[in-house]
């Protein structure tokens, strides 16, 4: 009877051996889980910093970019305070000792004229507070393809062989955050000419054939005439848009619709199309005129040399967090080098130069949206038919229509 009375005391003690156990395998594992160190925790601070610095730097050297960017800065020197000077004015002080601030564009005018790091002493920067903390300096230029643009000078208690090293280093990094930045402006308006190259040359190729097929209707069927006029106008309308740079899926599918009617009263009977569209993907936002172009592709170099009837096969697939879409025809094919050049950019033929443009500026802007893995695919070869596909991500950040 005596273990009986006991039981209820060793369950308990058992109990509590437990607790304290499953406590303490928390609290390691929750150690494992954070930093290993102090210098794990520096680096992470390190890099975190870098990478929202460069965000904002990398959309260029405006006053409100370099004030996002400025405290990441002085996190990365950890120095008193940071300057950032263009040309002609400074866009940020950050960190202590303001009242210096008028005296930073001249010591960044040191560096745009000389292009070479200067270290401040306390004779470049008179104070009369005992208390300030700004008390020596460097600065170092931000260049971009070889030109001065501006500078980042840091400032300290006390001159420090570490600081002036790691402010040019500084300095070096931004300059390239900044040309990376400029690189993307300069790829974004090549793209944004080349996508208003392709509309004008789609444009009158398909005004004239268009016009064409109209015409030959007014007389001998003026319904029909009235319909294909307004499925024009509804395609012209959609492709000379000046809207965004994204559209939906749907709305893409609904102008080749236009399109393929257009296309389908010239060829006639020699023209099938067949759709094979999953709902779901409907939605999807993709680049304006990225499926157009490769549909006009199919039609008018895959089927217009072709004897007899062609078919052209549109699909979009739902493959989960992806949506492929296809353009496939069985008309004559293509070398596979020419194609390869065409993506490149190069004009193979100039009685296809439409074909170049319109393949290699939707490869380009693929890419540059959704990265090197989302470009054209193309399946070909000379009498066997062409098939292009690409994948899109159902949501990217900044793609919306």
């Amino acid at each position: 009877m005596q273990d009986v009375f006991h039981l209820p005391t060793a369950i308990i003690v058992t109990a509590v051996f437990l607790l304290v156990h499953a406590l303490l395998w928390l609290r390691r594992r929750q150690a494992r889980r954070g930093f290993l160190s102090e210098e794990d925790r520096i680096t992470y601070e390190t890099l975190r910093a870098g990478s929202q610095a460069g965000r904002h730097l990398r959309a260029g050297l405006t006053e409100d970019n370099a004030g996002k960017a400025a405290r990441n800065l002085r996190v990365l020197l950890g120095g008193t305070a940071v300057a950032v000077c263009d040309t002609q004015d400074v866009l940020v002080w950050s960190g202590q000792g303001e009242h210096h601030r008028d005296q930073a564009m001249g010591h960044a005018g040191q560096v745009l004229d000389s292009g070479d790091v200067i270290v401040l002493g306390r004779a470049d920067l008179p104070c009369d507070r005992p208390d300030c903390d700004v008390r020596a300096g460097v600065a170092a230029p931000l260049v971009v393809e070889d030109r001065v643009i501006g500078a980042l000078t840091a400032y300290s208690s006390g001159p420090s062989a570490g600081l002036a090293r790691a402010t040019e280093q500084l300095a070096t990094w931004v300059s390239g955050q900044l040309e990376l930045g400029e690189l993307d402006r300069e790829r974004t308006r090549a793209m944004e000419a080349e996508l208003r190259s392709l509309r004008a040359q789609i444009s009158p190729h398909f005004i004239y054939n268009s016009l064409g097929a109209i015409a030959s209707f007014v007389r001998t069927d003026p319904d029909r005439a009235r319909e294909l006029l307004l499925e024009f106008a509804d395609f012209t309308r959609y492709a000379l848009r000046r809207g965004g740079a994204f559209t939906t899926l749907a709305d893409e599918l609904r102008n080749i619709e236009r399109y393929l009617v257009l296309e389908q009263a010239r060829f006639g009977d020699r023209l099938q199309v067949n759709l094979l569209i999953a709902p779901e993907v409907l939605p999807v936002a993709v680049p304006y005129l990225a499926v157009q172009p490769l549909v006009e592709n199919a039609v008018r170099h895959g089927l217009a040399g072709k004897v007899g009837t062609g078919t052209v096969t549109i699909t979009a697939t739902d493959l989960g967090d992806l949506a492929e879409i296809s353009i496939e025809d069985d008309g004559v094919g293509s070398d596979p080098d020419e194609v390869q050049r065409a993506l490149d950019g190069e004009v193979v033929d100039e009685t296809r130069e439409t074909e170049s443009v319109g393949l290699g500026n939707v490869d380009a802007r693929l890419r540059q949206v959704y990265g090197d893995d989302h470009g054209l695919v193309v399946e070909t070869a000379p009498g066997l038919g062409t098939k292009v596909s690409f994948r899109v991500p159902k949501f990217a950040p900044g793609v919306h229509a």
